[in-house]
């Protein structure tokens, strides 16, 4: 098997771990900052032989669902045909993750836009962040269309109101956004 097909299984395995740990631990609210335990795997390393960017990305996937099925989110969001992605997402790294290690992923909704959520994550070994990652993320509708906010706003509650959510944020949001799909796309690099 190539290594990428070897990292899909593993990840499938890793992602069905995680649904069913997550089910086991100690409840939090929407609003609360989840922190979830990971190891650094064999099959999560890249040819310098730490984790690679791309692997950071997919445990980041864990860590959210971990903070949704720990709230009650998940369950609410499946009765009622909604599933979230991801429209943007940025990460900064300070220090690599190494075979073996341990760290949390930690999690936290920061609030609303017009149209979206916005969510902070962290690396975190002992302590110290080794990387941090913000995202923007909508919900659409298994039945189509997209989630409004207000909808999301009736189920989580109102975002607390303590500056958690920058204002540099709100301005990354719009900013990342792709122009409409029937827009026609340049025909040279600005």
């Amino acid at each position: 098997m190539p290594n990428s097909t070897i990292g899909r299984v593993h990840f499938f395995f890793r992602t069905l771990l995680q649904s069913i740990r997550g089910r086991f631990r100690s409840p939090l609210g929407m609003w609360d900052v989840a922190s979830t335990p990971f190891r650094v795997l064999p099959t999560d390393l890249d040819v310098l032989r730490h984790m690679n960017n791309g692997v950071y990305f997919s445990v980041l996937d864990l860590g959210r669902l971990d903070l949704m099925q720990r709230s009650g989110m998940w369950r609410l969001l499946q009765q009622r045909g909604w599933y979230p992605v991801v429209v943007a997402e940025t990460m900064s790294f300070r220090r690599s993750l190494e075979l073996w290690q341990r760290f949390e992923v930690e999690t936290r909704v920061l609030g609303f836009d017009a149209k979206a959520i916005f969510v902070e994550q962290r690396f975190v070994v002992r302590g110290e962040i080794f990387a941090r990652a913000y995202l923007r993320a909508r919900f659409l509708k298994r039945t189509g269309g997209v989630v409004t906010v207000e909808e999301l706003q009736e189920l989580a509650g109102p975002a607390p109101d303590d500056g958690r959510l920058p204002e540099w944020l709100l301005g990354w949001g719009d900013d990342s956004q792709l122009p409409p799909s029937k827009a026609p796309a340049p025909s040279v690099w600005a």
